[in-house]
């Protein structure tokens, strides 16, 4: 999968995401579904996982024999700045936790499994070749 297909199938993913969190408030209006700063959650693991994939895409580019190194390095940087941001945030904001736990690693997760079915599909193209 070439970048620029990526990105747009990234940009697609990030709408549809974005669409159901908007909308999951009313949905459910008696629950605390989104804690306050869920957008700024949203931002930051959606541009986290942007840059580990570039980060992964241009080191398998650049040599395909350390194309391990270059997941496990992504893997690495984006689950040091999550904790990191967990961190920050737990301090900066008191109450909802359990809501926050929700909100933070739901979305971890699904930006996470895009981002490894879009790696997978890469290594596939590969072993065809």
């Amino acid at each position: 999968m070439s970048l620029s297909k990526f990105t747009l199938s990234y940009l697609l993913f990030c709408v549809v995401l974005g669409t159901i969190a908007w909308f999951l408030p009313s949905i459910f209006p008696g629950e605390t579904i989104l804690v306050p700063k869920f957008w700024l959650i949203f931002g930051f693991l959606g541009g986290i996982t942007y840059i580990a994939y570039i980060m992964v895409y241009l080191g398998t580019k650049r040599n395909p024999e350390t194309g391990i190194m270059a997941i496990m390095g992504s893997i690495a940087v984006k689950m040091i700045f999550s904790m990191a941001f967990v961190l920050i945030y737990s301090v900066k904001h008191t109450g909802s936790g359990f809501v926050f736990v929700l909100n933070f690693f739901s979305l971890y997760l699904l930006f996470s499994f895009f981002e490894i079915y879009c790696l997978l599909r890469n290594l596939r193209h590969q072993n065809n070749k």
